[in-house]
């Protein structure tokens, strides 16, 4: 009986450590790795919309609350030949071919052009061509946007790096440098929406928003006064109790200088973590 006593009494402290000690480290380890994992989710997601964000489309942010935000992302961009090589061009005024250069002629409609600068990505035949976007609505309605039908390398080295054939279209002069962007065509105008997220939790508290990228529903001309439908969207975070967008694209004299705040919350077992960025919106075409 004795001993009995003895192994209860031992059993007792020991359980009695365990709970005011052990358990204590390992809740608080298990806690840690929640908000570890809470703070990667938030920091891949505001990544995520932070590269779209710089490599859009000049002046193409569109925002008809601060739950979501839209853009036209690029896949790449260079400078275009504005004037004929005339060092090695034969029998000027010539049509673009194997002995003519193409340059991109503003002063009528355009169907072939050569870059001179190497791209990043090689464009594909579908996706878009964009210069001078100076106003939002522009790259949205078409008015200097037009569809590749073909990417082939420039005849000459002379000439450029690669010529480039799109569907006719008499773009604006645009800024001094002959700059063009180009959208890729599987993704064309893209949405970010932030839904759910009103700032309760489930049974299991977690956030019940969703952060979704919507894109490939085409180019709406019309500015849009409510975030879109989330059907079939990429999911780029979840759990989120919260989110914030907000976007000035005017921060001096000059719409060159645009201005993207980012905010997300989100919480796993009531643990919450904010997470938040800020991007500086080159908007010069």
């Amino acid at each position: 009986m004795i001993e009995l006593i003895i192994v209860v009494v031992i059993g007792a402290v020991i359980a009695v450590t365990v709970g005011l000690v052990v358990r204590p480290a390992a809740d608080a380890y298990l806690d840690s790795r929640v908000r570890a994992d809470l703070s990667d989710q938030a920091d891949s997601a505001l990544r995520r919309m932070l590269r779209d964000i710089r490599q859009a489309v000049p002046n193409s942010i569109r925002m008809p609350n601060t739950q979501c935000f839209e853009l036209v992302p690029t896949s790449t961009g260079g400078r275009y030949r504005t004037a004929p090589d005339l060092a090695n061009d034969q029998n000027l005024p010539c049509t673009p071919s194997a002995t003519c250069s193409a340059p991109l002629d503003t002063s009528v409609a355009t169907t072939v052009f050569d870059t001179l600068t190497t791209l990043s990505t090689q464009p594909a035949v579908g996706d878009w061509v964009v210069i001078n976007n100076q106003n939002t609505a522009d790259v949205y309605a078409g008015s200097n946007r037009a569809q590749i039908t073909d990417v082939a390398a420039s005849p000459l080295p002379s000439q450029g790096v690669t010529r480039i054939t799109v569907s006719p279209t008499q773009f604006s002069p645009g800024y001094d440098g002959g700059r063009f962007q180009v959208v890729p065509n599987a993704q064309q105008a893209v949405f970010y929406v932030c839904s759910g997220a009103d700032g309760t939790l489930d049974a299991n508290g977690h956030g019940k928003g969703v952060l979704y990228r919507v894109k490939a529903y085409g180019f709406n001309a019309a500015q849009p006064s409510a975030c879109p439908t989330t059907s079939g969207a990429d999911v780029v975070a979840t759990r989120l109790t919260s989110c914030a967008f907000i976007y000035d694209p005017n921060q001096g004299a000059t719409q060159q200088s645009g201005f993207m705040w980012l905010q997300l919350t989100m919480a796993i077992s009531r643990e919450t973590a904010t997470l938040a960025a800020g991007a500086h919106v080159l908007n010069t075409p």
